[in-house]
């Protein structure tokens, strides 16, 4: 007699669709955390854009690039400002412009509801996405969304994070942890570790 076969529920559960994402188009959405530059990559690569990055010359880190792995380098534009004046300004006329479809800008200062409202029309009048990398219990009230992303330790993958939408002017809220799929070049959402096959064999 054959043993009855156990479906994989990694296979089997329908996985939950993540709230808000892809990214609305035409708006600006923020994003903070130590997972904010791999949450950036992974939305400009699955939505195939072009990106343009500003931040201010004077900041002492680095973006890293092996954080760039499987992003084509072709589609990327550094833009160096010496203020954060300088990068409003120029993420304003990118997102206005619409020669790229997603401008991702590092604030360093709160936004004033005005900068922010301005960013929003901006991304409007061009059908732009843009993307505010914004140091953690900051933010713009004029922002579509505001996401915080972390980091999932995980043995088996390196990708794995955990994304938590903590503002949504268009619906709910929620949490999900997600894994990068680099042959579809998508987000995939995934159980968290003590809901998945073998977790109570893992050691503590």
């Amino acid at each position: 007699m054959k043993g009855r076969t156990v479906p994989d529920p990694m296979i089997a559960m329908p996985r939950p669709a993540i709230t808000a994402y892809p990214l609305l188009p035409g708006r600006v959405h923020e994003v903070s955390g130590p997972g904010a530059v791999a949450f950036v990559l992974r939305a400009a690569r699955q939505a195939g854009a072009d990106l343009l990055w500003v931040r201010e010359d004077w900041q002492a880190d680095m973006l890293h690039p092996l954080g760039f792995a499987g992003f084509d380098p072709a589609r990327l534009v550094m833009a160096m400002t010496g203020d954060q004046k300088d990068t409003l300004a120029v993420a304003e006329e990118a997102l206005r412009d619409g020669a790229v479809a997603m401008v991702a800008l590092e604030i360093t200062a709160p936004l004033s509801l005005t900068a922010g409202r301005r960013l929003q029309l901006a991304a409007r009048a061009g059908g732009t996405t843009g993307l505010c990398l914004i140091p953690e219990g900051m933010g713009s009230n004029a922002a579509e969304t505001r996401w915080h992303c972390a980091p999932v330790f995980d043995p088996g993958d390196s990708t794995l994070q955990c994304w938590r939408l903590i503002k949504n002017k268009s619906g709910t809220l929620g949490s999900w942890h997600v894994r990068w799929d680099a042959e579809t070049g998508r987000v995939a959402v995934v159980p968290p570790a003590g809901d998945r096959p073998g977790a109570e064999d893992m050691p503590d």
